[in-house]
């Protein structure tokens, strides 16, 4: 039996370089895909975290319009288990957004920045963008009460952009876009 060694090796490398660039472009759009979709998920887990604290926060109940479905949904899914929000007496409302309450700047900010921080791992462009999401997520839930919030919000984004910014620090990366 003989072999065909006519194999041209520039062909063959030349073959093996386009394999390896598709590749690396479906990997590539496989991270950007991730990447936007942790940002987008970051800025509507951020909105409605705010959006739910200010509820919460305020007192006055008929500023209190809830798609109730949606809405309990959404508390279930964070691990909320507590009575109705919508029949919160004021003590139980005040209970639920103090210091140690699980609407509290604490618990909140936590939920926040781990959401982050646990979808994006130890990637650098994964914190980022998941970072950039939350502050978006936070001005979009400012325009959509369309005034100041509370500065229970404020405190709680703080925090968790600190959370997340530490995370970046102890990992060596920079907190300045080079890109800018």
């Amino acid at each position: 039996m003989q072999i065909n060694s006519n194999i041209n090796q520039a062909e063959l490398y030349k073959k093996y370089e386009e394999i390896k660039v598709k590749k690396q472009d479906k990997i590539k759009e496989s991270f950007n895909d991730l990447k936007s979709k942790l940002q987008k998920n970051a800025v509507s887990y951020s909105a409605v975290s705010i959006d739910v604290q200010f509820k919460i926060a305020d007192t006055d109940k008929s500023k209190f319009d809830l798609n109730q479905e949606n809405f309990q949904n959404f508390l279930k899914d964070i691990g909320y288990n507590g009575k109705n929000i919508a029949s919160l007496s004021q003590d139980e409302a005040k209970k639920l957004v103090s210091e140690d309450g699980f609407f509290g700047i604490n618990k909140t900010a936590d939920r926040i920045a781990n959401f982050v921080l646990s979808g994006a791992g130890d990637n650098e462009k994964l914190l980022k963008a998941g970072r950039e999401g939350i502050l978006q997520g936070f001005k979009e839930a400012e325009q959509i009460w369309g005034d100041k919030l509370p500065d229970i919000s404020y405190k709680t984004i703080d925090k968790a952009v600190e959370t997340i910014d530490k995370k970046m620090m102890e990992l060596g990366f920079s907190l300045i876009d080079k890109n800018a």
